[in-house]
């Protein structure tokens, strides 16, 4: 049987203090998805009012430079 291998992740962890609000948590993860290819991996709401996220992407594979 052929390997098969997850993709390597990248991961941000975005922390939002207590009194953002959802629109505004919303708008920075959108911004983040949309420009920076990140996806949300998990999200978290702490009786507190904070709020932490956790961001991933594939890292990026860089080709080596060709032969001249």
């Amino acid at each position: 049987m052929g390997e098969s291998r997850l993709p390597d992740y990248e991961y941000r962890p975005l922390s939002f203090p207590r009194g953002t609000d959802r629109d505004t948590a919303r708008s920075v993860l959108t911004i983040h998805a949309e420009y920076g290819e990140w996806e949300l991996d998990r999200l978290r709401l702490f009786p507190d009012g904070r709020r932490t996220a956790l961001l991933r992407r594939r890292r990026r594979r860089f080709s080596p430079a060709l032969p001249s």
